[in-house]
């Protein structure tokens, strides 16, 4: 349930932290967009490709999520106009598209941004601790290689944060955006799928939670029919590469408990995870905001937990986990007693009020 003192945002509230997300994505992102060696890397130059609408010879596990490219290629159009009158140096058709690919991640991201500090606010953070979280999840270095690369996690990433902020804010709305977006933006957004009938009952009841799935999931094999026709391939492969993502759980888990493993969690978020530990430390410290967090947010990490098993990218895929993350730093932030300096800073109730609050 919402916090009782998380009262609603007014327009340039919700504007001022969209730019505060978008600030803190775009300018570090940017040498990432400029100066990335993409000879070694075949994902940006498959999306490149499905942007460019050449789907053969794409990746089985890469071609089916062309929404992002598309975007990219709507906004690569106006740039293609002036973009060799403005930078004559840089020669190659590639460069209006990897901008435009770094305009619409950056611009997702950021509404990603929009999306958590107001699930840290519903859980009952303080608008300062939630935008220290914000701080936290997008000084990651995913969050600088997802918004500089032609890349498609920043939807994906967005989905997540949505359905996070659909249980805790019971929005009808975000469970519909997430069940239209979640499988055209990666296929294991099927995952998802269980959790949000679960945990989502509250704000979209079950029938009208599988009209919109059955809706959604229409559209998304209507989508991979016409991809397959355009790439001459059958629609039996793409059942084949799926299955061969369990090959990867071997790997994923020799390497999650090895020292270079440990060391790929910790970089996620960095510095910023020692707060948890922080917050960990004694029985009242995590009565703090362990109960906040939930069973909704547990299951929402073993989500994660198996993208990270099933892809063998461990960072990569350990960063969907910035909803949870967010909203658990910053309730440290708020009500932990090492951190009285956040947390004396509220929207409109005292921290000892939201204290009360959160634990009757």
């Amino acid at each position: 349930m919402p916090h009782p003192a998380a009262a609603p945002l007014r327009w340039p509230h919700w504007l001022l932290v969209y730019l505060l997300g978008l600030g803190l994505v775009a300018g570090p992102a940017y040498p990432m967009y400029r100066h990335y060696d993409f000879s070694h890397s075949l994902d940006t130059r498959s999306y490149l490709s499905v942007a460019r609408g050449e789907f053969e010879g794409v990746s089985l596990t890469r071609r089916y999520r062309p929404l992002v490219p598309a975007l990219a290629a709507a906004v690569a159009w106006p740039i293609e106009q002036v973009y060799a009158r403005i930078w004559p140096e840089r020669p190659g058709s590639d460069w209006p598209l990897r901008l435009a690919f770094y305009v619409v991640n950056c611009l997702l991201l950021a509404g990603m941004g929009l999306v958590l500090f107001r699930t840290c606010q519903l859980c009952g953070a303080t608008p300062l601790a939630a935008a220290l979280a914000l701080a936290a999840v997008f000084t990651s270095r995913w969050a600088v290689y997802t918004a500089g690369l032609p890349l498609v996690d920043s939807l994906y990433l967005l989905v997540f944060a949505l359905a996070f902020y659909a249980v805790r804010a019971g929005s009808a709305g975000a469970v519909v955006a997430v069940l239209l977006l979640a499988l055209p933006a990666k296929e294991s957004g099927l995952l998802l799928v269980p959790w949000l009938l679960w945990y989502g009952r509250h704000a979209l009841r079950w029938p009208y939670q599988l009209a919109w799935l059955a809706l959604g999931g229409a559209a998304w094999l209507a989508l991979r029919f016409w991809i397959d026709q355009q790439a001459g391939t059958p629609p039996e492969a793409s059942v084949s590469n799926a299955l061969g993502h369990f090959e990867n759980l071997g790997y994923s888990l020799r390497r999650l408990f090895s020292v270079k493993g440990a060391g790929e969690i910790f970089s996620i978020f960095g510095f910023f995870s020692l707060a948890l530990l922080a917050g960990l430390r004694s029985r009242a410290a995590r009565q703090n905001w362990v109960p906040s967090v939930g069973w909704s947010g547990i299951g929402l990490l073993v989500i994660v937990a198996a993208h990270m098993l099933l892809s063998g990218d461990l960072g990569r895929m350990g960063y969907l986990a910035a909803p949870v993350f967010a909203v658990a730093f910053s309730l440290v932030v708020s009500r932990d007693s090492l951190f009285d300096c956040c947390g004396q800073i509220s929207q409109h109730t005292p921290i000892s009020e939201s204290r009360a609050n959160s634990t009757s």
